[in-house]
């Protein structure tokens, strides 16, 4: 009697199509975030899902110098002459519930050959979560985002939704509707989410999100901000994540929340019971690592022209190089923990981080940042117990508090200037990412407020 054939074990290719198939997909999303901090993509049948798993999908090398408002900025070989590949991760296959017969991935951008092209933001950040691997820690992150809900006038202009309290009962009821249908959207797509409630603008909405290691936090908020966009336009709304659609209102962030572990992931490294404030000396570093960087860090973490209508002193989204426990007038706060798993909830909150920006490149900057902190021990110094603007210059000054850069122009010469962040980046991202940012701000700066938040509003 013959052997029996040993059964074969299902790739990850096969895993995928089969869970498109069964799901009735017909398109597949290749998604992308670029320089400018917009995701685009590019879309295969099911019928061709298997082979651009491995081939991947073309793209012109000119669209890492593609700028938010779609003007190319002039990067020496990303023009018109050759192509790279967008190249699925298959662990971040997702049907999408909001979209009719259609999934998405998050996508590496790679060379003919198989490897990194330079000007990739999400291979970037694979190379800062191996660096700290090295260094013997992983992160952990999540991102906790805000956005606007708004109807659209007549004129093209957008109203906010209602005008409801923080923490409303009225904000809860004019929201209800299509709140639920994004938190059901989140749980199919394996999202955790950990809270909802209005905020305090006109319109604005919270809807936290579970942490996951560093790359996965990442790709999470590629989908978080796709996926609040789409359910609000299936319920005939508009939802704006801009950090100021609406001037005259509170403007919105995309907090980071951070926290180290060892590298399997497993054991929380952040806390200290014996420490004033419960953190670990390597917190305290990673902290310290992150204030002394933050003023070029901010291009990467606030990229956007409207980014800076935001980070103004006492509006609670931070302006100064401060950190504090429970303080959200600090750059970085350091939150109570939960007396179910003190250690496990031991965390900080980077500020300064709104979803203008991409997300790869947020939470890269903010390990090489904090690497930088835990290998030259940097010191946060004293944590700040009051709002950081009540103090003078001169306290300001003995403390080493500076206020962050006021326009995304400062941010990007400070980001030039900064060696550890430029090296991390590596030439060909560096160069990309600031000649997009720079057109950005040389062309929102010959407009008025009005055109600046059109876009910013349709595009985050």
């Amino acid at each position: 009697m013959p052997a029996a054939r040993p059964r074969r074990t299902p790739s990850a290719a096969d895993r995928v199509v089969g869970a498109a198939r069964k799901a009735g997909v017909r398109l597949v999303r290749f998604l992308y975030t670029d320089n400018g901090g917009v995701t685009r993509g590019k879309l295969t049948h099911v019928d061709g899902l298997r082979a651009r798993m491995t081939d991947g999908i073309g793209l012109t090398l000119a669209m890492q110098a593609m700028n938010m408002l779609d003007q190319l900025a002039s990067v020496d070989g990303l023009g018109p002459v050759g192509e790279i590949r967008l190249v699925p991760d298959p662990a971040t296959f997702t049907v999408l519930p909001y979209a009719p017969n259609a999934a998405a991935m998050t996508v590496d951008m790679l060379q003919h050959d198989g490897t990194p092209w330079g000007a990739c933001p999400r291979s970037f950040l694979k190379r800062q979560i191996a660096a700290v691997a090295e260094a013997g820690f992983s992160v952990r992150a999540a991102f906790e985002g805000e956005f606007m809900l708004a109807t659209r006038n007549p004129d093209g202009t957008f109203a906010p939704l209602d005008e409801s309290l923080c923490f409303s009962g009225v904000g809860m009821s004019t929201s209800a509707r299509v709140i639920d249908a994004m938190v059901a959207a989140f749980e199919a797509q394996g999202i955790e989410v950990d809270q909802f409630y209005p905020e305090y603008g006109h319109g604005q909405q919270e809807i936290s999100i579970r942490h996951a290691p560093a790359l996965a936090a990442a790709d999470r908020q590629v989908y978080y901000r796709e996926t609040v966009r789409n359910v609000a336009f299936n319920h005939g709304l508009y939802a704006s994540l801009a950090p100021k659609p609406f001037p005259e209102q509170i403007g919105n962030g995309a907090h980071l929340h951070f926290s180290l572990w060892d590298r399997g992931g497993r054991r929380p490294l952040m806390h200290d019971p014996a420490d004033a404030y419960g953190l670990s000396q390597a917190g305290h570093h990673f902290i310290g690592g992150v204030l002394h960087h933050l003023p070029a860090l901010l291009a990467l973490t606030c990229p956007s022209v409207n980014s800076y209508r935001r980070l103004q002193p006492q509006s609670w989204a931070s302006a100064y190089t401060s950190w504090g426990p429970d303080n959200r007038e600090a750059a970085v706060r350091v939150p109570s923990t939960y007396r179910s798993d003190v250690a496990g909830s031991t965390n900080a909150e980077l500020k300064a981080s709104d979803a203008s920006a991409n997300p790869y490149l947020t939470v890269g900057g903010l390990l090489a940042a904090g690497h930088d902190g835990v290998k030259r021990r940097l010191s946060p110094g004293e944590p700040v117990l009051i709002d950081p603007a009540r103090l003078s210059d001169g306290e300001r000054a003995a403390r080493n508090i500076r206020r962050l850069p006021g326009t995304l122009a400062e941010a990007l010469d400070r980001l030039e200037e900064n060696a550890v962040l430029t090296e991390a980046l590596g030439p060909l991202l560096t160069r990309s990412f600031l000649a997009v940012k720079r057109l950005e701000w040389e062309s929102f700066s010959k407009q008025d407020v009005a055109y600046e938040v059109k876009h910013h509003f349709w595009k985050f």
